[in-house]
């Protein structure tokens, strides 16, 4: 019997049984998994599934879908309210590049894989690697599925506060892993004009921008709430 990598072999990462995955879901009746195979099985993993499902009219059909599976991630917006700045990255990307993007150089806040570690740990070591700074209290804003059409990948938002004295290193990635990241520490206010204008055109990075703006360090009624209790530290007749 001929071994094949990923499934009754391990692969070049040391995985197999890549094609188990989704065999066993039963939380949907109306969804049976019929059949998994692994159609590629490079850094990340792309299976096609054979399923049934139920139709809201009460018919069954048979489908079969595709699925990138490159683990799940986590993303944090790093933010200075007494400055008024925002953490970024700018990097190539080429997936943007082939797909009409004039350069494929993205700005987007800091991300990446959870690589077995929890959403946590993941975020405060890729802050610490592309952006060079140590975060102290994180805060989960929510979790989404960034293109549930093809890919499996769960992504977790968080957003924290950063201070000058909090910039420990330079940043910029591994280098060993290809990377090469430049650090933004811009305005707040340049950054969401920027999602305006198509200079910022990545996804998680409008979302957690937009957030910001809304409900979060940088919405009217928080910067009210600041400016009352500034005032109030200040001292009586002091104004800004």
């Amino acid at each position: 019997m001929t071994s094949r990598p990923g499934i009754d072999t391990p692969d070049h990462r040391g995985r197999t049984g890549l094609d188990r995955a989704g065999r066993g879901l039963d939380r949907n009746p109306d969804v049976v998994v019929r059949d998994v195979e692994l159609t590629s099985q490079g850094w990340h993993v792309l299976r096609r599934t054979t399923f049934d499902l139920r139709r809201r009219d009460g018919r069954w059909v048979t489908q079969q879908r595709e699925t990138y599976d490159r683990g799940n991630g986590a993303v944090v917006l790093p933010y200075d309210t007494a400055r008024e700045r925002v953490l970024l990255t700018r990097q190539f990307r080429y997936p943007a590049y082939v797909n009409d993007h004039p350069d494929g150089m993205l700005v987007e806040a800091a991300a990446g894989l959870l690589d077995g570690d929890d959403p946590l740990a993941a975020i405060r070591r890729e802050a610490a690697e592309e952006l060079g700074v140590t975060l102290g209290p994180l805060t989960l804003l929510w979790d989404a599925y960034m293109s549930p059409g093809s890919v499996t990948e769960r992504l977790h938002f968080y957003a924290a506060p950063y201070t000058s004295a909090d910039r420990t290193a330079r940043g910029g990635g591994l280098e060993e892993e290809g990377e090469d990241i430049e650090v933004l520490e811009l305005p707040f206010a340049e950054a969401l004009a920027m999602t305006g204008d198509g200079r910022i055109r990545d996804g998680k990075t409008i979302m957690l921008l937009q957030w910001a703006a809304l409900h979060g360090p940088f919405a009217p009624a928080r910067r009210g709430e600041q400016a009352s209790r500034h005032r109030t530290t200040e001292g009586p007749g002091v104004t800004r």
